[in-house]
């Protein structure tokens, strides 16, 4: 690891960069005018849920939360994980560390142990939030957010938060961050339910029922302040075959 990297994921670095953002955050969630769309989501749906996000979307995913709204959030425990735990902190934000894996040993990604955290979580009244893709394959569901409604008998509510003055990242994941002064849309998709006796089809379709919702709200929010969606998936693709070729690789 070179110098930069060695002060940059230092403790006390890392705890001054995450309050740091946490209170950018903050700006940019009090600074936009934000309109929600169904005006009365949470009136349809009965806490807690899993709160479903792409990649990407995580900078701003927290302004659907209500203050009242007791919530966690799946972090990785990369060192990028670290920061983002730190400013989930300082804006309300339980962290769960670990992530799933994708061709790589689900327990050195703290799987396993996450899982049993997010249920825990679940089963205590608290909001998790996750992101539904699985890293370096952008807006495709994978089956662990399923996996976890299953289990805990909880809904997934895909969510997407945008701004119309932003930041559009040129990563894999078409990362965006908002900036203040702007209008901001907050879509809520409607709850997924997935049966605790759901078989391998069953699973399959409400993977991909969670995928096309998430599309959608994502669609939809950017329609609402007026731009397009830098991460819309082209027409002609088949993202499951993608997920399915990947997880044999």
């Amino acid at each position: 690891m070179d110098l930069v990297k060695r002060i940059t994921r230092s403790r006390p670095v890392q705890e001054t960069l995450g309050f740091l953002v946490a209170g950018y955050l903050k700006l940019v969630q009090r600074t936009n005018r934000f309109v929600m769309e169904p005006a009365d989501a949470y009136d349809r749906i009965e806490m807690p849920v899993i709160a479903a996000m792409w990649h990407g979307q995580h900078f701003m995913i927290h302004f659907a939360k209500r203050p009242q709204d007791r919530a966690a959030s799946l972090v990785s425990r990369s060192g990028d994980g670290e920061f983002n735990a730190i400013a989930l902190r300082h804006l309300g934000v339980r962290a769960i560390r670990g992530s799933g894996a994708r061709g790589r040993d689900i327990r050195k990604k703290g799987g396993v142990q996450a899982l049993r955290a997010m249920l825990k979580a679940l089963s205590d009244g608290e909001m998790v939030v996750m992101t539904a893709d699985i890293p370096k394959i952008a807006r495709v569901c994978g089956q662990g957010i399923v996996t976890l409604a299953q289990l805990s008998g909880r809904p997934i509510v895909p969510v997407a938060v945008v701004t119309s003055r932003r930041i559009d990242f040129d990563s894999w994941d078409k990362a965006s961050i908002g900036l203040p002064f702007g209008r901001g849309a907050i879509v809520l998709g409607d709850p997924v339910h997935v049966p605790r006796e759901a078989g391998d089809e069953a699973m399959e379709r409400l993977r991909r029922t969670v995928e096309r919702e998430l599309d959608r709200v994502h669609e939809r929010a950017y329609a609402l302040v007026g731009s397009k969606d830098p991460g819309a998936k082209d027409p002609g693709t088949k993202p499951h075959q993608v997920l399915m070729r990947d997880s044999r690789a």
